[in-house]
């Protein structure tokens, strides 16, 4: 098909072709709502054992006390990832009067570690003063409940020392949040053009000479339009 043609054609059927992209356009703007504030916040602790003071002295049990440190880190990161932790976070808060349900809590939370370094990060969109108070949550529950969680240890805590005061940042909307009515736009818009070639395809009306040639018939005669 040639570019006349084509011309010719989205002359004839441009309302069908724009008809999706203006659907889109409607329903997006009526129910538009701009990107709320997203507030993500990260703690590191370094995570080990205490030694005994006689173990303290030897440079074998100190080797020893290093290595045990990663089996703890690890342990430590799998529990922060579990339900049990969340739900634990979620009553420790209510008893401060912060009603957060489990599945939010173990929705935002993450957690990473290397060697003996541990880091905790949280995510929310609520506000930076509760996101504030569920990170205090947080670092309270693990530093007071990992017993619990390292059955190994024989009920002794394990040793966390927190490496940085807890700073709330605000994270900007995401890329595909600001692209996502153009893209869809442009999805309608591609929809409208292949909707009006199937309506080109399917319509039978015969608007010029050539379209009858090349049907195989032959011209006798053509009345002009004026």
């Amino acid at each position: 098909m040639e570019l006349r043609q084509l011309w010719r054609m989205f002359k004839r059927r441009w309302l069908v072709t724009i008809i999706p992209a203006l659907v889109v356009l409607a329903v997006g703007l009526a129910t538009y709502s701009p990107p709320g504030s997203f507030y993500s916040v990260g703690v590191r602790f370094i995570v080990g054992q205490t030694p005994s003071p006689a173990a303290a002295a030897q440079d074998e049990e100190r080797y020893f006390n290093w290595l045990t440190s990663e089996y703890i880190v690890n342990g430590l990161t799998d529990w922060i990832r579990g339900e049990r932790f969340a739900a634990a976070v979620s009553e420790h808060l209510a008893q401060q009067g912060l009603s957060i349900s489990t599945g939010e809590i173990w929705g935002g939370l993450a957690a990473d570690n290397t060697r003996s370094m541990m880091t905790v990060y949280f995510n929310s969109s609520r506000d930076q003063a509760t996101v504030e108070q569920i990170i205090n949550g947080i670092i309270t529950v693990l530093m007071t409940q990992n017993a619990a969680a390292l059955p190994q240890l024989g009920g002794e805590a394990a040793a966390l020392v927190q490496l940085d005061t807890p700073l709330v940042n605000q994270i900007n909307p995401s890329i595909r949040s600001q692209l996502e009515l153009p893209l869809r736009l442009g999805l309608a818009l591609g929809a409208g053009i292949g909707l009006a070639f199937l309506v080109e395809y399917l319509d039978p009306t015969v608007r010029g000479r050539q379209e009858l040639e090349e049907a195989g018939w032959v011209i006798l005669g053509e009345i002009p339009r004026q």
